[in-house]
């Protein structure tokens, strides 16, 4: 998939704030070795640098363009151009985090026992995936790739890959010596002309988009943009977007 770093900050913001939360909940304090999976831009592994100055930071983006923007910010840091899954490293991390990447894979039955097996001794993992699908962004982008003629090529595009916080817990908690975890729903205040299209067209909606030729692209974005008017009504220029995340910190023995 591919992804467009300038669209993607536009809300730099608000998607920097939940990875300072995570950050702020990780009770290490210096860690010899920290990496950032899904980096994207490098705003979140900005405020790992800021947090640890002499530590090794690292971040893994498998986006070309958005490790691009990465390196041209001058952060001291290692890039790594690679997926999440195929990930393997040959020593373990202090820390290893991730900031609203871990959805995009499936499986986290799976993914979450091989993460915490690359931590080190006395480390931790952390990560925040947001938990907002059935929020009307997010319904609506899904029923309206049901309901036009492009349904047969998105039948397959957005599976949910999100658990419960319960079933984080069970899947962490014997992996831990502790689990922390939290959800937070954050009220987005957000301006300009249909600000939650602009939101979505950053992340979400990206994989409903691609598979679309010109023409269909153009008839999907205007039946969706209709219904999220309705959806968020606006009041004196400002649009309210509520979004749920979770998060969770397991530190391991």
């Amino acid at each position: 998939m591919n992804w467009d770093p300038e669209v993607y900050m536009r809300f730099a913001g608000e998607r920097s704030r939940p990875a300072m939360e995570l950050l702020a909940r990780i009770p290490l304090r210096a860690p010899a070795r920290v990496i950032d999976l899904g980096c994207g831009p490098g705003n979140s592994t900005a405020l790992l640098a800021a947090r640890w100055p002499h530590t090794d930071i690292e971040g893994l983006e498998s986006s070309p363009a958005m490790l691009t923007k990465a390196r041209a910010c001058g952060l001291r840091a290692k890039w790594i151009e690679s997926d999440i899954e195929s990930w393997a490293p040959s020593d373990p991390y202090d820390v290893i985090f991730s900031n609203a990447a871990l959805h995009w894979i499936p499986d986290h039955h799976l993914l979450l026992p091989r993460l915490m097996s690359y931590v080190a001794d006395g480390g931790a993992l952390a990560f925040q995936v947001p938990r907002n699908f059935d929020a009307p962004s997010h319904v609506l982008m899904q029923q309206v790739a049901e309901s036009g003629p492009w349904a047969a090529k998105l039948a397959d595009a957005r599976p949910v890959n999100v658990l419960s916080p319960e079933v984080y817990f069970d899947v962490l908690a014997p992996l831990a010596k502790s689990v922390d975890i939290w959800e937070t729903t954050y009220i987005h205040v957000l301006e300009g002309e249909d600000p939650v299209l602009a939101w979505v067209s950053g992340t979400g909606l990206r994989p409903f988009v691609q598979p679309l030729d010109n023409e269909e692209r153009e008839a999907f974005l205007a039946r969706y943009r209709t219904q999220l008017r309705e959806a968020y009504p606006r009041a004196d220029g400002k649009t309210l977007f509520p979004f749920q995340r979770l998060f969770a910190v397991a530190l391991v023995p």
